[in-house]
């Protein structure tokens, strides 16, 4: 007998903006007595995809994650922005073998398309998941949770609305390769 899928749609809902200091940021966050969750670590994210980029011209993201502390699978939907924050479809779950999950996406068919590492440390605060990255084209942070918490934390921490990016990592460096073609191909913190 099946079990009833008791499931329920999460969303992802968040916005991105450019910080040109994590240290006043991270300073900000500790004035506001914000809860560390994750310190600094490494992330290495797989775009995958079909040979036609099926997923990513529907708007769709097929994500394999690793970090220091584990790997996770994520599917992200389409996007829609609503409020000023950028709302997708999120479902995500933890790979025990990320090697392995590799070679089970290659064997359905979908091929890493890109590549893209962060330096990442995630806070607490006003009921917001606040992301602190480092990348290769830059320091940004991403604010996550309902729209009107988000509001909250943007004006705690003076954050300006109005910079936020409506874009991916992904899309971010498609920009700035057609802005430079000598940059490679993946998003890497040290390509040597």
């Amino acid at each position: 007998m099946d079990t009833p899928d008791t499931s329920t749609t999460r969303y992802e809902i968040e916005v991105k903006l450019p910080v040109p200091d994590l240290g006043t940021l991270r300073e900000r966050l500790r004035a506001r007595k914000a809860r560390e969750i994750t310190s600094p670590h490494h992330e290495s994210n797989d775009i995958y995809d079909e040979t036609d980029g099926t997923l990513r011209k529907s708007g769709r993201l097929l994500r394999l994650r690793r970090t220091d502390h584990g790997a996770t699978l994520t599917y992200k939907g389409p996007a829609r922005f609503e409020e000023g924050a950028r709302t997708r479809e999120e479902r995500e779950t933890a790979v025990s073998d990320p090697n392995e999950m590799e070679r089970i996406l290659r064997a359905l068919g979908f091929e890493r398309r890109f590549r893209y590492e962060k330096r990442r440390e995630e806070w607490f605060l006003e009921e917001c998941v606040i992301a602190l990255d480092e990348t290769p084209i830059g320091t940004f942070a991403e604010v996550e949770g309902d729209p009107a918490a988000i509001r909250r934390v943007l004006q705690l921490l003076e954050l300006d609305p109005s910079e936020t990016l409506p874009y991916s990592y992904a899309e971010l460096y498609a920009r700035r390769r057609r802005e430079d073609p000598a940059l490679p191909a993946d998003m890497l913190l040290d390509p040597s």
